[in-house]
Parts: C-alpha cells; structure tokens; sequence
C-alpha cells in the first residue's frame, strides 16, 4: 500500500460515490473492536486482506469473547482518505483502529480524528525496536504519537537491463548526476527505437507519485537542506532556484520526448500500466520509482513475472551535480492509529499490540515488500531473503527523507502538481510553472507562512 494522492479536501464528489457504512467504533457491542484499511482495487490483490485474517484468528483467540470486525474501504487512496475522514468524525461511525497514511497524520490529528498514544507507548517493549525516523512520522505537531508504524519505503531508479544491453549501456549502471540519467536515457532513445527511455511519474492525474516519486526525488537532491518546507523559521519555501531546475528537468524529458506520450503521463492508472504492462513487457527502460515494485510481479502479485530477477536492475537516483551524500530518497509509510471517538482505547490497543509482535509484523513487512522499521525484522532471515534487492533498498533508510508532513501539505503537493503538468504538456517554461506555484503556495498557505 503506497502513497498517490493527498486527501481531497472536497470530498464531497468521493463520497457520493462511496456510500458510507456504519462503523459503531463509539458504540454498539463493546466486545467488538473494528478495524477499517484501504482494499485494493485491483481485485487480484488481496494482500492486507489476508494478513488481517489472520490477525483477526489469533486476536478472537487470545481474546475469548472478543471480535476484531474488518472494515475493508475498496477505493483508490485519496478517495479511502475521504472516506476514513468521514467515518471518523462521528462516533456512530468511527473505527477503533485506522490503517493512517503518515502523509495525512497531521491533517487528521488537527481535526481530531485521532488519539494520542503516549499513554500506551511507554510501557510497551516493542516501542524500542523501532527506527527514531520511523517513530517521528507518527508524532503530531503537538509532539505527541499518534500512531505505530508498519512499515517504509525508500525510493530510487529501476532499470532493464536487456535494453540497456542493446543500447550499449552497463548492467551495473549507477548515474551520479541528472545528467548522467538524461545521458542514458537519450541512448535508448537513439540505440532502442520503440521503447520509452525514462518514466518520471507527472502531473495532477498521477497524484502523491508525481509529487514524490517524481518532484520531490529532485527538489531533496539539489544542495538545500530543506528545499520545500523551513523547520527552523516554520515557513515552506517558495520556488527557489532548486525548484525551478527540478521543473526544468521534468520539462526536458517531455521536451525530447525521452519519457512517455504526455496523454499516456497524465493518464489516472499511469503507475498501474508501468508495473503490469510497460516494464514486463520490455516498453520502458528507466523508471524512478518505489522500493516495493517486485511484490507486483510475484507468484501471488497483480502481475506475475517469473524473469524479473534476471531483468530488472536497480540503482540509486543521484543528487543534481553528484554533491554529497550523492543519492536520494523519498520515504513514506503508514501507521495503525486509534480513531479518537472510538468508545474502546483499550481494547483497540490490544489489536495494535497483536499486529505489532515481532512474527506478525515480520508476516506484514515480507507480504507487502515493505522496508523494514523495526530492528528485529530487518534482521530477521525472512525479511533478508523475502525480495531479490531488498538490502539495496533497505540501504537507502540512512539517507531518506520524509516530507514535511503538515496539514496544508496536500495543498502544497496540489501546487506542485499543476506546476509538473504545465512544463510536461508544455504550457509553461519552468520559470513561469514555478511563479505560478509560488503563487498558488500563498494562497494555499498564507503570504506571512512562505519564505525565499
């Protein structure tokens, strides 16, 4: 389960076509706790569906007289995060326990949809097996913990090694700067006719893929520390001169058509064609993309692919010039959160502690080719083995970054997105995309909220 779209602040179309159930998380049997996650809309991909039966046996089991209810929401992701925010504001309809993206955390916690966890989190042993990167992507504004991670990501650049053997290129390829990514993929475009050179995920269509497997993979490589979002003043940062060149690079990929046919970028399933269709089938060479793009092509997978071992290459996407630390990554995740009009705390804990056993949180990382949080289970044989690359992403934890988590950030990546769309269809040079998203960026967050 990945991050792609931020939560529609108007949900009111998502909900229209997203009845909602009754939850009953402040009400009905008190011995029943419900437990609400996003289900795919592939129905091939059941993955948290099995996991969570499973967990549901062994809770009714060491729990007699008590039943873990699941609560499966079938939507794409920002139509999920809709739906969930609705839930959540009546107790009527409230889960207990929330599968949360750590991208909306804030949001929802600002609105009070969520408890704090800081009572339950002490006492409990397996709190110290879990990364300090991990643990503050659940912390509030307030400082306080909202939820318990199940897992990361890292990103960087996937690569097939059969066409970069007909384009001359190295199976080992590792880029050190833009250029030497650009270089690569104008040789597939000259040597390789009929394949798409590089995917950068794009525009408003493709949602949180554009903004952070796509722009923010740039904007984090270009020398600032804090490129989009000031700690220290508490100020997003407008267009700055890293932005702009991160435009510019998306502009030239599109430009000289070294990345897929604008209409085919823009298209709402641009990332699905990329993992069933455009990289089994030989279509692209280069995609800047996930660490959990193997679990796809599993037996059990949405698209089986037994070659991709032998095929794929990975390799780190570089910073802008190669300065240190000379590779970037993009890092998100989601956590299990407790729904803060939910009438049963305790009982909802007790779920959480029983996904988060060493066993079962080992199960969830290996199942959905995530990257490991806690210490114990990335040591643990079955996640070392569970996935062909596996270390090379787990490598990317020490220089990851997590975007700046905030409750206007879906706005900001909105502006973001607008900005990509206009140099990708060629409405706009990046100078003008990024005016206009400097623009946007205040009324979004306020003229006395941005700095230079």
């Amino acid at each position: 389960m990945r991050p792609t779209a931020p939560v529609l602040l108007a949900v009111t179309t998502a909900l229209a076509v997203l009845p909602l159930t009754a939850c009953g998380g402040g009400g009905g049997d008190p011995d029943t706790v419900k437990i609400a996650y996003q289900r795919s809309t592939d129905n091939k991909v059941r993955i948290m569906d099995g996991y969570l039966a499973g967990i549901k046996k062994q809770f009714e089991r060491e729990h007699p007289g008590k039943e873990l209810k699941l609560v499966p929401v079938q939507a794409a992701e920002g139509d999920y995060y809709a739906k969930i925010q609705q839930m959540m504001r009546s107790p009527k309809t409230a889960p207990d326990v929330v599968h949360e993206d750590t991208a909306l955390i804030n949001s929802d916690i600002t609105s009070g949809y969520l408890r704090a966890l800081d009572d339950k989190l002490p006492g409990w042993k397996e709190w110290g097996r879990f990364a300090a990167t991990a643990k503050a992507s659940a912390k509030g504004a307030d400082g306080r913990t909202y939820g318990v991670p199940d897992g990361t990501d890292t990103r960087g650049l996937w690569f097939n090694k059969e066409v970069f053997a007909k384009a001359g290129l190295p199976a080992d390829w590792q880029p050190h700067t833009w250029r030497d990514v650009l270089d690569a993929a104008r040789t597939v475009k000259a040597k390789v006719p009929g394949v798409v050179p590089l995917n950068v995920y794009t525009g408003k269509a493709a949602g949180e893929a554009a903004t952070m497997q796509g722009f923010e993979m740039l904007l984090y490589g270009t020398g600032s520390t804090d490129p989009l979002y000031d700690p220290a003043r508490k100020k997003w940062v407008a267009g700055s001169k890293g932005f702009t060149d991160s435009l510019d690079f998306v502009r030239t990929v599109f430009a000289e058509k070294l990345g897929p046919d604008p209409s085919d970028a823009l298209d709402p399933n641009v990332s699905t064609n990329v993992v069933t269709s455009w990289l089994p089938s030989g279509k692209l060479a280069i995609d800047l993309d996930g660490s959990w793009l193997a679990k796809n092509w599993l037996p059990d997978g949405s698209k089986p692919w037994p070659q991709w071992e032998r095929v794929m290459g990975r390799a780190a996407f570089p910073t802008q010039n190669g300065q240190a630390p000379g590779r970037v990554s993009l890092s998100g995740g989601w956590t299990w959160s407790i729904g803060a009009k939910s009438g049963k705390a305790d009982l909802a804990w007790q779920v959480i502690e029983t996904l988060q056993t060493a066993a079962n949180a080992t199960d969830w990382t290996v199942r959905d080719g995530q990257i490991a949080v806690r210490d114990d289970v990335a040591a643990d044989p079955r996640y070392v083995k569970s996935l062909p690359g596996i270390d090379f992403f787990t490598g990317l934890v020490k220089d990851t970054r997590y975007r700046p988590a905030l409750p206007v950030y879906p706005q900001v990546s909105d502006a973001i997105r607008e900005a990509m769309e206009a140099v990708t269809t060629g409405d706009a040079s990046a100078a003008r995309a990024a005016r206009g998203y400097d623009e946007r960026l205040r009324t979004a967050v306020g003229a006395a909220s941005v700095t230079r």
